[in-house]
């Protein structure tokens, strides 16, 4: 669950799928007209909960400061965020001409 705020200044959450990068900064894949990028657009600070795939159990709880990153600089990202997720993808320039189609831009959290 990622945690935004909105204009006005109250909580926006999203349920989301999220992998790490390479320095550890949690990345989601989300549309560049999404409530969560908007909002990250404005006020960068993100609180995230990560609950295990079996929903009860352990959970973890960060947050930090966030950026948008919008293609083409995301498409690396967004292949790096499908294999922390997913997998392999069985054809590549299919996924990244449907993240350009999608319009497709990556939320980076650092971790504080």
């Amino acid at each position: 669950m990622l945690v935004t705020r909105r204009k006005d200044g109250r909580l926006q959450t999203s349920p989301v799928a999220a992998g790490l990068d390479a320095e550890g900064r949690v990345i989601i894949s989300t549309t560049t007209n999404s409530a969560k990028a908007k909002n990250l657009r404005r006020d960068p600070w993100a609180t995230l909960t990560v609950m295990n795939d079996g929903f009860y159990g352990e959970w973890k709880q960060v947050e930090g400061n966030a950026e948008v990153v919008d293609l083409p600089e995301a498409m690396d990202l967004l292949v790096e965020y499908y294999r922390a997720v997913a997998g392999e993808h069985p054809d590549w320039d299919d996924y990244r001409q449907a993240m350009t189609d999608q319009q497709r831009v990556v939320l980076r959290v650092e971790i504080a």
